[in-house]
């Protein structure tokens, strides 16, 4: 057995840092979105001494990569969670019901990538993209309840919205959003592969997640065994882009489930209130977490935005309205959904001592 084998508690030791960690850990450890953070973590050198990672039995003893490491996945117990500074729920939100009291009660802060909580009273929709978009200032609370993290399609349209509003009013916003068969999880993505096999072998369609054929097809709803609706999806990320965003521009959105297996992609038109070119409406959406594209072999596509933190964004005229653009973007929705978690605990650190037991 290679000797980068450990036990389930990873170390990051960093020097320079003097020995002020927090401990982490990732309920849902084996999903794609429990992936995705993992990776994210180690990527933006989150100070942390332990994780654990965690998750239902089908997991339990798969082995992971963070960092240079490799750990087993553990079983989700209350033990688990003892000394615990952060607790990342990437599980389905059942999972995510059951557990967060349970970390909460033993201190720990709740980041929920599950949007098991979205409706708790004491839980806060939360993107720190569109936090510093907006200039809103960190207000560290001693004692946050658990912060959603808003839904990765509504991080794009609101940041995009709110750059175009910094240079023009705009008048009217309409959007298309192609959702991959990733959001729901490794099981959509099997689903969306074995249909695609058997409707090429002729063979009957396995449809137990989306109740529907997905393979080479465009649904604007689900079967209706199908949970979650494809309508309550839609409904989620036009309530969290009103959350995270409440002086954006108000927005028709249409929802459809791509053939697609990652990946968001856009089509957004906007009309704004006055004359303006290509050239001027880019200089505005450009900045951070947006990458501007002008020619066609880098045309925004599922393709190249995968594993990218940045919008793939280009801008086309409106050729029937003078003052009508075009928005086609792309954007890894796993990759922007745990870059948002993690950077949420980036910023709830602020109220917690490094390196001290809660």
């Amino acid at each position: 057995m290679s000797s980068n084998l450990k036990s389930p508690v990873v170390s990051h030791a960093d020097p320079t840092r003097g020995g002020s960690f927090y401990r982490v850990a990732i309920v849902g450890a084996g999903s794609l979105k429990g992936k995705e953070v993992t990776e994210v973590l180690n990527d933006r050198n989150f100070p942390s001494s332990d994780v654990k990672l965690l998750d239902d039995d089908e997991s339990l003893g798969q082995l992971e990569s963070l960092g240079d490491e490799v750990t087993f996945i553990q079983k989700v117990r209350a033990e688990e969670f003892r000394n615990i500074d952060f607790t990342f729920l990437a599980t389905d939100p059942e999972s995510a019901r059951k557990t967060w009291k349970i970390a909460r009660d033993a201190g720990s802060d709740i980041i929920d990538l599950s949007y098991a909580l979205e409706e708790d009273p004491e839980a806060v929709v939360r993107s720190p993209w569109i936090e510093r978009q907006l200039g809103q200032p960190l207000v560290p609370e001693l004692q946050p309840g658990p912060v959603v993290t808003a839904h990765p399609a509504s991080v794009v349209l609101a940041l995009l919205l709110l750059r175009v509003q910094k240079a023009a009013e705009v008048v009217r916003a309409s959007a298309t959003v192609f959702e991959p068969a990733s959001e729901h999880g490794q099981k959509g993505m099997d689903e969306l592969h074995q249909q695609t096999v058997n409707l090429l072998s002729f063979q009957q369609l396995p449809k137990s997640v989306f109740d529907a054929q997905v393979a080479f097809n465009l649904l604007s709803r689900y079967g209706e065994q199908s949970a979650p609706a494809l309508a309550a999806v839609e409904g989620r990320i036009r309530k969290h882009y009103c959350k995270i965003a409440e002086s954006a521009p108000g927005l028709s959105l249409l929802l459809l489930q791509a053939p697609i297996f990652h990946g968001h992609a856009f089509a957004l038109h906007l009309e704004i209130d006055q004359m303006a070119d290509v050239q001027s409406i880019s200089q505005a959406l450009a900045g951070e977490h947006v990458n501007l594209t002008h020619g066609a072999d880098d045309a925004p596509n599922n393709v190249n935005a995968a594993g990218q933190s940045d919008i793939q964004l280009s801008v086309l005229p409106d050729s029937s309205q003078p003052r009508g653009f075009w928005l086609w973007a792309a954007s890894d929705n796993l990759r922007i959904a745990a870059s948002t978690a993690v950077e949420c605990a980036e910023t709830m650190a602020a109220a917690r001592p490094r390196g001290k037991i809660q």
